[in-house]
């Protein structure tokens, strides 16, 4: 290849970075991208499919005293902020192409996260449900409080 084809072909894939680059920092910004760096449920709400979500906590037991982080993530910088950049990501992407479940449906990643977050904050009260379980294995909060979050 001679030098001025190899400067041409350089130069062609600066131009696709560069153009990727300011695509997703557009995107970053137009979707208010950092938001999701905070604890204001309110940035769960910049998708307008969250709307319903974010207006059932607003009425919900669990206003006072959770936000969204403290029970969609794990406790910890690092669990906290990978969760919420795989989550961001693939919602984004779910969104974006339009090929998401309605209505909205949680993964199990997310199912395990939540249910932890539930028996963390309620541990007194689980532990003595799980006890007189009789061993049957324990039971899912979230499975028969799974509108408590959410919708009142």
């Amino acid at each position: 290849m001679t030098r001025n084809a190899f400067n041409i072909v350089f130069l062609g894939t600066d131009i696709v970075i560069a153009l990727a680059l300011g695509v997703g920092l557009y995107t970053f910004l137009y979707a208010k991208g950092y938001s999701y760096f905070t604890n204001d449920p309110a940035a769960c709400a910049n998708c307008h499919i969250m709307d319903e979500q974010y207006a059932g906590w607003t009425k919900s037991s669990h206003h006072a005293v959770a936000a969204c982080n403290d029970c969609h993530t794990p406790p910890g910088f690092f669990g906290k902020y990978m969760t919420k950049a795989s989550n961001g990501f693939w919602h984004s992407f779910a969104f974006t192409t339009g090929i998401y479940p309605d209505p909205l449906q949680i993964k199990e990643r997310n199912r395990e996260v939540t249910e932890a977050a539930c028996r963390g904050c309620h541990a007194d009260i689980v532990m003595s449900i799980d006890s007189r379980n009789d061993g049957a294995g324990m039971l899912s909060c979230i499975s028969c409080h799974r509108s408590v979050g959410h919708f009142e």
